[in-house]
Order: C-alpha cells, then structure tokens, then sequence
C-alpha cells in the first residue's frame, strides 16, 4: 500500500508553463491526505514559493524544498544542510564573473538576489513570485546559504559542464531546468531528503511512490519502488525510472481508486 508520494513540481506536476496546480489536482491529494496518505512536493523551489503554489491542502503536505536541503511538514523544519558560507561565497564570486549569468541564493524563509538585471529580477519577484530580499553584496547575507543557483536566460547549457567540472567534486551540482543549475549542501540531493522521511515516518521503499522529469529527481527514483518519469523527460531520465506517466494526476487517480 502506498504510504508516501513525492512529487517534483516544474516540468512534472506542473507542464506546458503552467503556473498553478489544477483543483482537480488538489482535491485528490486532499483526498489522499484524508486517506492517511503523505504528499511530499520535492523542488529545487523555495519553501515560500511551494507552500502558496499548493492553496487549500498547503498546511496538510510535506515540503521537500531546494532539492531536500531544506524539509518542513506541518509548519516545523525536520532537516535543514547548509553550504559552507566560505565555498559558497566562492561559488558566487566565480558565477558573477559570467556577465550572462545571475546568482540566486537561497535561505530558510527568502532567497537573495542582486538588484542589476531588471528581466531577472522581475522574473523571480512576479513570475516565480518568491519571498526575495535585494542585496548590495552576497557578503551581507547572514543568513544560512541553503542552496546557490546559476540561471542564465539562454540556457544553462552553456555552462553546465564548466560549473559541473569546476565544482561539482566539492558539492553536489545539478541541472534543474532549462535554465538552471544548482549547488546544494554535502550529500543533500532529493533522494537522501526522502531516505529521512521514509526513515522518521517508517516508510518502505515499496510504500513509496516518486515522479520526477529532470537529473535532481534521479536519486529519489532509487528510492521508490514505485518511480515514475514524465513521458516527455529525456531518454536519459525515462530510462531511471521503472515507469512512464504523461501526468501526476492519472497515476494519483488510480492510487486513490485502489485505497
């Protein structure tokens, strides 16, 4: 019987540039809450940003935030890892030298940006709509750097095997989207996030279903034996998980259906 479902939210609960989550879907996860069901949404996304994405049922599901980083369920933090501040710093002085790259540093309750790209700034303010504090100097932050990201409007591959190989053997480095890549504390990934869920909830791995679409999903793939890729994810990521789903919904309406 399915105890737990995890969820990632961009290019997989959400599509075609959706920004909201359908009532439809909503309600059947209220549904699966009711059943004793916990629904998890893992994100590369800040907590703010999911807990307002998710409306009526956003007190009742778990939050897997900046790709397991950070973990809140029912308004109290179960984990949190940050990035050394000194790497992180690091890390934030080699993106600024990109004159096409902008940093967004990401802490428990807002994320931080610089105040110099107008398209980017109104982008994480009015289109991601996160909680966002401006700042002069990333220096200034005292904050817990919870998660670093590079976006680049033209697409992170252009960068990605340059961040990957420069700093990926000091922290975990991933491709999040199609613009995005994301440095996130030792050992925090999406799986190891859900090991400590399963573990503090006593959960099995075959009591645990995962969808995902993007190379930070493929650690909770091995986690679940119920995993499911988006069938429009590349070869790469289909071939991860054990089964293929055009949407979340289907497969949530046939877990509801067998309870």
């Amino acid at each position: 019987m399915i105890k737990l479902i995890v969820s990632d939210i961009d290019g997989t609960l959400l599509q075609n540039g959706d920004r909201t989550i359908s009532r439809k879907c909503l309600n059947m996860i209220e549904d699966l809450c009711d059943k004793g069901v916990i629904f998890a949404a893992a994100s590369g996304r800040e907590y703010s940003n999911l807990y307002r994405l998710f409306g009526k049922v956003q007190d009742r599901i778990m939050y897997i935030c900046l790709n397991g980083a950070l973990i809140i369920y029912k308004g109290q933090v179960i984990c949190r890892t940050p990035i050394d501040r000194e790497l992180g710093l690091e890390i934030i002085e080699d993106i600024s030298k990109h004159r096409d790259c902008d940093v967004l540093l990401s802490g428990v309750e807002t994320c931080y940006i610089k105040n110099t790209n107008r398209a980017y700034a109104d982008h994480i303010v009015n289109v991601l709509k996160n909680d966002t504090t401006f700042v002069r100097k990333f220096e200034e932050v005292e904050d817990e750097f919870l998660k670093i990201s590079v976006h680049t409007a033209a697409g992170i591959d252009k960068y990605s095997d340059y961040f990957i190989s420069k700093w990926g053997g000091k922290l975990p480095t991933v491709v999040s989207g199609k613009c995005w890549l994301d440095f996130n504390g030792p050992l925090v990934n999406k799986g190891n996030a859900l090991m400590v869920v399963q573990k503090l909830f006593d959960i099995n791995y075959d009591e645990t279903m995962t969808f995902g679409d993007n190379y930070n999903d493929l650690e909770m793939f091995d986690k679940s034996y119920f995993s499911y890729a988006m069938s429009d994810a590349t070869a790469e990521i289909r071939s991860k998980a054990r089964y293929l789903t055009p949407t979340v919904d289907a497969i949530l309406f046939d877990v509801l259906r067998m309870r």
